[in-house]
């Protein structure tokens, strides 16, 4: 039908096709992510938390610590937008930032948490001897469907976690504020231990424990392309 238009009315109507042709060719190049870009991630800068609830009568509420062994993040790109190492080996329990950042009160005595840090750690839980790294393997890192006016870009993370050997998929919305020359990407998920093959701490026939389900929540800081 357009074709037969064009025609009949000559040259002018065909100029004014390849004009509309041109104008929807930009708002459909206009609407797509921003060309992807991989960032390596400022290790020194970024940290990742843990919310691990409690279980039984007397359990405790624990805030972990812990850093990232390696990785880069591509905001924007639709396959192969980079990886997330986690350092196992680095995550330690009840430290002031972590029980600050996720709304912990309370401190906690270095005799408890070196005990805590042990079991967390040891063989039943983490087994980081063997296990010392896990991953996320991102997929994708498009724009999320929804964004908010006003409000910091959100990213929908698409790809898998490994833990302990076992591997499951995994999504994620995180925001991505920009400061100065870097990004600040911000997003959390939740996991159940005996998910990936591990034991939630218990003793005392169950009375003190901790929950099966960790809440992680990452701050990924992503300097400037070719930044040092």
């Amino acid at each position: 039908m357009v074709g037969g238009f064009a025609r009949r009315r000559g040259g002018q109507s065909s100029g004014w096709l390849l004009a509309v042709v041109a104008a929807a060719t930009g708002l459909e190049a206009a609407a797509q992510p921003p060309a992807a870009a991989p960032r390596a991630i400022d290790l020194a800068a970024s940290r990742v938390y843990v919310l691990v609830g409690k279980s039984g009568l007397v359990g405790h509420v624990h805030a972990v610590e812990g850093r990232l062994a390696a990785g880069q993040v591509m905001l924007g790109a639709r396959e192969q937008a980079g990886t997330l190492v986690f350092d196992m080996r680095s995550f330690l329990a009840d430290t002031p930032a972590a029980r600050r950042t996720l709304g912990v009160e309370g401190d906690v005595d270095a005799g408890t948490q070196q005990q805590t840090n042990a079991n967390m750690l040891g063989p039943e839980v983490l087994d980081v001897a063997r296990h010392p790294t896990a991953r996320f393997d991102i997929r994708s890192a498009l724009p999320a469907a929804q964004q908010q006016p006003a409000k910091p870009p959100t990213y929908e993370l698409v790809g898998t976690f490994k833990l302990h050997d076992t591997t499951r998929p995994l999504a994620l919305i995180a925001t991505a504020e920009e400061g100065g020359t870097a990004i600040r990407l911000r997003g959390g998920f939740s996991i159940r231990q005996t998910d990936f093959g591990m034991k939630p701490y218990a003793k005392f026939g169950g009375m003190v424990g901790v929950a099966d389900e960790l809440k992680i929540w990452g701050d990924i800081v992503l300097p400037a392309v070719g930044a040092p």
